[in-house]
């Protein structure tokens, strides 16, 4: 295990899976339009314009999704964690075989047998 910075850190992987239903997805792509236009984006440097970008969010319930999914607030209320990065993503169709559920069982890490 590595320090980052003060000798008392460590420096730790956290690896989350979030498993959703969507119940109004209405007001899951309004929040996600919302957002983007609320978001600092130079629309002169994008390819498409607000009305496009919104539209594409509205047809896609997936992008909507992983769009306003904020993977920062995972460690907001813990103490002593300070977020260093990550990534959300959302994807159709059942999980992948790695982020398959355990059925309440703990998961082995990948290096080691349970």
């Amino acid at each position: 295990m590595t320090t980052d910075g003060d000798p008392g850190s460590r420096r730790l992987q956290l690896y989350c899976r979030i498993d959703v239903t969507v119940t109004d997805p209405t007001a899951l792509t309004d929040h996600a339009v919302a957002e983007l236009h609320a978001a600092d984006v130079d629309w002169a440097q994008e390819e498409n314009d607000p009305p496009s970008a919104s539209a594409e969010l509205r047809a896609d319930l997936t992008r909507a999704l992983a769009s306003v999914a904020d993977v920062t607030r995972v460690v907001d209320t813990i103490p002593g964690v300070e977020f260093r990065g990550g990534v959300c993503w959302a994807e159709t169709g059942p999980p992948r075989a790695s982020f398959a559920p355990t059925g309440g069982r703990r998961a082995a890490a990948p290096d080691r047998a349970e």
